[in-house]
């Protein structure tokens, strides 16, 4: 199927003001994964600089991530791996703390989810700043899987998530932006 140039994936995502908390401008992409053609292009538009690449692997980021994640897995024709929050995950798993506005979360990773080598690619809808992202990287290497990129729908370059990634060696590919967030 022959996808429509001109859909507007920005126009797709829904801003809700304050929330979680006041001044945060919360960018929604459940609207964007509602409408069939605009999800559709946002998928084919994070795996389209992958196709190229050697992928064994897709890490998606509980929990949007989960749905990005396994719909860019099916279109690369590679495994689903998940990423989720600790505790949640029923085979022996290794976890990365990583930084919160207030405080220190986990994610994990089973233990046995990726070969030593394995070309992996990160998924997830958001990267703002990054810290979720860097600890997923930072586990993934754990496994020793080769990171071969990430793939966001949305980046809120002011809060400097992609340079986290860069400075990791993680090219980041991203559909929309948002700035002054």
């Amino acid at each position: 199927m022959t996808l429509p140039s001109d859909i507007d994936l920005k126009g797709l995502v829904r801003t809700i003001p304050d929330y979680p908390k006041p001044g945060i401008m919360f960018r929604d992409i459940t609207t964007l994964l509602g409408h069939a053609t605009g999800f559709r292009a946002c998928v084919e538009d994070l795996v389209r600089p992958f196709h190229d690449q050697r992928v064994e692997s897709v890490a998606g980021i509980e929990a949007r991530g989960f749905i990005l994640g396994g719909a860019a897995a099916d279109r690369l024709r590679c495994g689903f791996v998940p990423i989720r929050k600790k505790g949640k995950l029923p085979a022996k798993a290794i976890g990365q703390d990583y930084e919160l506005e207030y405080g220190i979360d986990v994610i994990e990773v089973h233990e046995d989810a990726l070969s030593p080598g394995e070309p992996v690619l990160l998924v997830d809808d958001l990267i703002a700043t990054g810290g979720t992202a860097v600890a997923a990287v930072k586990l993934l290497r754990r496994l020793r899987a080769e990171v071969v990129g990430a793939a966001f729908v949305i980046d809120l370059p002011d809060l400097g998530g992609r340079a986290r990634l860069a400075e990791l060696g993680v090219e980041c590919h991203t559909l929309i932006s948002f700035e002054g967030e």
